[in-house]
């Protein structure tokens, strides 16, 4: 560089009437570089990554993520590895949880396949076993054949429920087992099963693999898939006497519910297809769903109506669908004590410990019925209880086989935006301390959605019904309510002096009995 410089100033110099550009001395290097440039660029775009292997350890800290599900792998629990060598040779591990792993999409051979094995527990090398075994080869792209099925005329006349299948030689069995850990999660509700609690599997066989579907007991789906009998049930003779009859009075409300479609004349051919809405409005009256041949005028409207003859209400249930994905570790921006989680305008208690689900629920507000409150004080330890009478009460209904819930309407935690944190650590700090003093288990929802001016309140805002029918459908196991023996206290009840009459109509959208905190915990 420094002899091409001297060179342009002597030229110049001796003769100042020739003009040489000096980036010209410079063109062969430059087109050089810029060629050498583009060509390794080309060349690694041209390299192709290696076949991915899987890999299985034990966390090794709180930092990786689930490529599945997107939340924290906690430190020393299995996850499962997707590896592949980039560009560079460099290996991309893309980690998932057990559960999250995608076993429709990625096949592995053999355990022997999965580096790392040996050095796991031999429960957790049985787990991956059984993960093999549910991986099926990527799906390919074939016609599907659409021959219709065409049943004879005897199974309608004698009502028979006949399952019809297009294109497809898939089977399914059922089998009963006591959950081996709590990694598994139910199919319907998303929520987890509990190490040795019994859990029934729906198995299907498609394309040369097993795959089960776990259920907890009340949310198998008998409407699709129902059970003729017990020996239909594979491991039945392995489960305990209590878990057997459990399983015969199951197979027994089978057949009920078959008869009654049967009665009922369903056509379950029709062709049309019900457009869910996922929020239908709580307590808006829907129109029967309409089904029409013509597919121009196919028009459908869903209506799910909840009767409860010991009040006489007739309830709109709302279409809240939930699933693991949607549930968050944090509300908005303000970090939740543990056991607490987030979904959409709800905060609520995960599963706070000896908590049973139940056909009977007694269900309680918070503020100005158990505990004494006031909006111009925050802080966990800011409360007191409303009766003496409250631990006792509660006990009571505990030992009666009642499921204690608390539905609070919270609508701080959403207008304090600076002052979130501090809005949320209240409410849940007081609700702990709470369930800590009366020293029962109770299920916690709290709307933290804000009143409108013009009547549209959030989905879950009392007085509308919103959090009532997400615990009656994702958080109590499936198990059908008894509206007769169920009941809602809240002392909002429109009365000279009250604040308003949330309570009251959130127990009449909800279609429970009613009872002023006064009437409940003084007579």
């Amino acid at each position: 560089m420094e002899s091409s410089v001297s060179f342009v100033s002597h030229l110049s110099h001796n003769f100042p009437h020739l003009i040489i550009h000096r980036s010209n001395l410079f063109i062969r290097e430059r087109s050089q570089f810029f060629c050498h440039r583009y060509i390794c660029k080309a060349t690694a775009k041209s390299i192709s990554p290696e076949t991915m292997s899987i890999v299985a350890e034990y966390a090794k800290s709180n930092r990786s993520s689930c490529k599945s599900c997107s939340k924290a792998i906690a430190s020393k629990t299995l996850r499962v590895g997707l590896m592949s060598k980039g560009p560079g040779g460099v290996d991309m591990p893309r980690w998932h949880h057990f559960d999250c792993f995608p076993t429709d999409s990625e096949s592995i051979a053999s355990v022997d396949d999965i580096k790392g094995l040996s050095d796991l527990e031999k429960d957790d090398q049985d787990a991956l076993a059984r993960l093999v075994e549910q991986c099926v080869e990527p799906a390919k792209k074939v016609a599907e054949k659409k021959d219709e099925i065409k049943h004879p005329a005897s199974d309608e006349i004698s009502g028979q429920m006949t399952k019809e299948t297009k294109g497809s030689s898939t089977s399914s069995k059922v089998i009963a087992e006591y959950a081996k850990s709590s990694r598994s999660s139910c199919k319907k509700c998303s929520q987890t099963i509990a190490a040795k609690e019994l859990r029934l599997g729906l198995v299907t066989r498609d394309r040369g693999y097993d795959m089960t579907k776990w259920h907890h007991l009340g949310c198998f789906p008998v409407e699709s898939d129902p059970i003729d009998s017990v020996d239909d049930i594979g491991g039945f003779s392995s489960l305990r006497n209590g878990e057997q009859d459990a399983l015969k009075e199951f197979v027994q409300q089978c057949e009920k519910k078959t008869l009654k479609m049967d009665e009922s004349g369903t056509d379950n051919r029709l062709t049309g297809e019900t457009n869910k809405r996922k929020h239908a409005q709580v307590g808006e009256m829907v129109e029967e769903d309409e089904v029409r041949t013509n597919a121009d005028q196919q028009t459908t409207r869903k209506s799910k109506m909840n009767i409860s003859e010991s009040t006489s209400q007739v309830v709109a249930e709302a279409e809240i669908s939930l699933s693991a994905c949607d549930v968050k570790e944090k509300y908005r921006d303000a970090s939740l004590l543990p056991k607490w989680k987030a979904f959409e305008t709800v905060i609520f208690l995960e599963r706070d410990d000896g908590l049973n689900d139940s056909e009977k629920i007694a269900a309680f507000d918070f503020d100005g019925c158990l505990a004494k409150t006031s909006v111009k004080v925050v802080g966990a330890d800011a409360w007191s209880l409303m009766y003496p009478s409250i631990p006792e009460k509660l006990k009571s209904l505990h030992n009666q086989g009642y499921k204690l819930a608390i539905f609070t309407n919270e609508s701080n935690i959403d207008r304090w935006k600076n002052k979130r944190q501090a809005a949320v650590d209240s409410k849940i700090g007081r609700l702990n301390s709470f369930i800590k003093r009366v020293e029962v288990p109770i299920q916690v929802f709290i709307a933290c959605g804000v009143a409108n001016s013009g009547g549209n309140d959030d989905l879950y805002r009392k007085p509308r019904a919103g959090m009532w029918q997400l615990m009656k459908k994702h958080f109590n196991s499936g198990i059908a309510i008894d509206m007769d023996k169920s009941f809602y206290v809240g002392d909002a009840a429109g009365r000279k002096g009250d604040h308003s009459d949330a309570d009251l109509k959130f127990a009449q959208a909800s279609g429970l009995k009613f009872y002023t905190p006064e009437e409940y915990f003084l007579s």
